[in-house]
C-alpha cells in the first residue's frame, strides 16, 4: 500500500518525540509534517528540539532538517497530510477547538490528549478491547458535517496496566476495584535531567489522574447507542484509586484489589489473560504485540527494569495474582506509559482505523 502522510501536532514535546521515534520506518505511515507552537515554527526540528530530545534512541535523521509549521495554521498542515497525530500542549478548551478544526478540514485526528475523551461521539480506543467503538465515527461525522474528518482518542496512560485485564475477566463479573498507580516521570513529559527533585522522591498527587483512573475504563467498557449516536459508559465496576508519582523514567505500575460476582479460580483468570487475542492480533497490525498480556509467575515480577519493554513496549505484564483477605483477588500490572500508554497506543489505534477504512488517502 502507498504510505499515508502524517502530521504530528505538538512534535517537540516528549510524546511528540515518541511519535517520531515509533514512526521511523513504519510500513503504513510516513511523517510528512511536524507542527508545534509559534515559537518553534519556522525552525528546523533539530534547532527546535535537538537540545531537549528526551529519548534514549537518537533523533531520526529524516526529521532533523524538517521545517516546523505553526500548529494553528490548520489549512497549511492539513493540505499536506492524510491524517494527524495530536500531542499538543494547550488548555483543554484550546485542544478541543484545534483538534475539531483539523477534523473539519477533512483531516482525521488520532489524539493522545484528554480533551475529547468525554465527547460522547469520540471513540476512546484500546484497540484490543473496544475496536467496535470506532463505529461511532459515522455519527460524529454527521454531527461535524464531514466526509473524512473525525477525532479519535486513546485513554489515560496509567489505566493500561489494569483496565485490559479487568475487561478480559468480564465473564466473571468484576464488581469493585481499589487501584493504586505508581507512575513514571515521563508521564509528566519529564526526565531526571529536567526534574532533579524527583530523584529519590515520591509525590502522592498527580492532578486529574484519579478521576481518569476511575471513570475512563467505564467508557472503554461501554456500548455504542445507535439511536443516540454516542458511546454510553458502563455502570461498573466501581473503581477507587490513588495515583502516585515515583522516581522511575518509564513504566506505570498498578496495584489492584478486585472483587468478582462469580468466583473464578486463579488458573481461570491467568488462562483468560494469556490466551486472549484482540482484533490487532487477528489483523496482524504492524505495531500489535504478538502476546498482548503476559503473566509472570515470579513473586518479584513485573519489574520496570525487566518488563517495561515487553513486546517493544506494546505489551502488558501482570503478576502476583493471589487471593486477598478483604477482596477476592489482588494483582500487580505494568505498562509502558509513553509507548502502550501514549504515542504507541495512538499509533496502534490509527492502524486499526486504517484497517477499518476510517483513515484513507485523500
Amino acid at each position: 500500500m502507498e504510505k499515508l502522510k502524517v502530521a504530528i501536532l505538538g512534535a517537540t514535546g516528549m510524546v511528540g518525540q515518541r511519535f517520531i521515534s515509533l514512526l521511523e520506518d513504519h510500513p503504513w505511515f510516513e511523517v510528512s509534517v511536524l507542527a508545534a507552537s509559534p515559537r518553534s515554527a519556522g525552525k528546523t526540528y533539530s534547532e527546535a528540539a535537538g537540545g531537549r530530545w528526551k529519548l534514549e534512541k537518537p533523533m531520526p535523521e529524516a526529521v532533523k532538517d524538517m521545517i516546523i509549521k505553526d500548529v494553528s495554521d490548520v489549512k497549511a498542515v492539513a493540505e499536506e497530510v492524510d491524517f494527524c497525530f495530536s500531542a499538543v500542549d494547550m488548555t483543554k478548551e484550546e485542544i478541543r477547538r484545534i483538534e475539531e478544526e483539523y477534523a473539519l478540514a477533512e483531516t482525521p485526528v488520532v489524539s493522545n490528549n484528554s480533551a475529547h475523551r468525554w465527547t460522547p461521539d469520540v471513540p476512546m480506543l484500546i484497540p484490543e478491547i473496544n475496536p467496535g467503538h470506532a463505529e461511532v465515527i459515522d455519527y460524529q461525522r454527521k454531527r461535524l458535517g464531514t466526509k473524512r474528518g473525525f477525532v479519535a482518542v486513546k485513554p489515560n496512560c496509567s489505566i493500561q496496566a489494569y483496565a485490559p485485564a479487568v475487561y478480559i475477566w468480564r465473564e466473571f463479573g468484576p464488581s469493585r476495584l481499589a487501584v493504586s498507580t505508581y507512575q513514571a516521570i515521563s508521564g509528566a513529559g519529564r526526565t531526571f535531567k529536567d526534574w532533579p527533585e524527583m530523584v529519590g522522591n515520591v509525590i502522592p498527587y498527580i492532578g486529574g489522574e484519579e478521576e481518569k483512573s476511575e471513570k475512563e475504563p467505564l467508557k472503554i467498557y461501554g456500548r455504542l447507542d445507535s439511536a443516540r449516536g454516542e458511546i454510553i459508559p458502563a455502570e461498573g465496576p466501581l473503581i477507587t484509586s490513588q495515583c502516585i508519582r515515583i522516581p522511575v523514567l518509564n513504566g506505570h505500575t498498578a496495584s489492584v484489589f478486585i472483587d468478582f460476582d462469580k468466583k473464578p479460580s486463579k488458573e481461570e483468570l491467568i488462562d483468560a489473560l494469556v490466551s486472549y487475542k484482540g482484533e490487532p492480533q487477528k489483523l496482524k497490525l504492524p505495531s500489535a504485540p504478538e502476546q498482548f498480556i503476559q503473566y509472570l509467575e515470579d513473586d518479584n515480577r513485573p519489574q520496570v527494569t525487566l518488563d517495561v519493554d515487553f513486546e517493544r513496549g506494546f505489551g502488558i505484564s501482570i503478576g502476583r495474582l493471589r487471593e486477598d483477605t478483604l477482596f477476592d483477588y489482588k494483582f500487580v500490572g505494568l505498562a509502558h506509559n509513553t509507548v502502550r500508554g501514549a504515542a504507541g497506543g495512538a499509533v496502534l489505534g490509527a492502524e486499526l482505523l486504517t484497517a477499518k477504512k476510517y483513515i484513507e488517502k485523500k
